[in-house]
């Protein structure tokens, strides 16, 4: 199920799994990537063995074939936009937002505004950008209320897990759960050497994922 939204003298386009459950889950990609990207497309299957109806999107400056990303205020009101039309179109029973990197960054930073959604799924939060970890993107995390799940890779260069843990310290632990997964980078590759495999990886996320999405 295809549909366009109309965005900032643009078309939006909005893509949603044909069947599935009144548990919706709406997945952004990362910076640099679509909604069809490798790993946002990875995510929304551990989602779909978890139970989940997938929804997925172009944020504007990929729509508009711009490799550079939109501004923060742009993917916000972006996400907004689709957040709405996914409510108009699919009448969803429960409604998780999230994505992976950017896409899960930019829906924490709509619910740091005010919870909008019944929970916050985000696929290797970009704490900081690599080689820059005191470029911390935390700031606003405090402020959220809707419960939220993290997978992370011990390999991210994004996060490292050092600084996350000590960021987790300052969450609500009733309000921000993190899941490390062994030997795993940015795109949840897993290295060999961690005795992890990708497979233990996606069935450890999918086993989350049943326990934590609202049903």
């Amino acid at each position: 199920m295809q549909w366009t939204i109309p965005f900032e003298g643009a078309e939006i386009p909005v893509i949603a799994d044909d069947e599935g459950s009144g548990l919706v889950v709406i997945l952004a990609p990362g910076a640099g990537s679509a909604w069809d990207g490798k790993t946002v497309e990875w995510a929304a299957q551990r989602v779909r063995n978890a139970g989940g109806r997938v929804v997925r999107f172009n944020f504007l400056y990929r729509t508009l074939g711009k490799s550079m990303p939109d501004r923060m205020p742009v993917l916000i009101k972006t996400y907004r936009a689709v957040i709405d039309s996914v409510r108009e179109k699919l009448s969803p029973e429960k409604l998780i937002i999230g994505g992976h990197s950017m896409g899960g960054r930019t829906a924490s930073m709509l619910e740091a505004e005010g919870k909008t959604a019944d929970g916050l799924l985000s696929f290797a939060y970009p704490l900081h950008p690599p080689g820059q970890p005191h470029k911390l993107r935390d700031a606003h995390l405090p402020s959220i209320t809707t419960p939220t799940l993290q997978f992370s890779g011990t390999e991210d260069e994004f996060c490292t897990p050092e600084l996350m843990e000590q960021v987790l310290a300052r969450l609500d632990p009733k309000v921000w759960q993190l899941h490390w997964v062994a030997g795993a980078d940015h795109s949840f590759s897993v290295k060999k050497s961690s005795g992890n495999t990708r497979k233990d990886a996606e069935k450890e996320i999918e086993a989350i994922l049943q326990d934590w999405l609202p049903r």
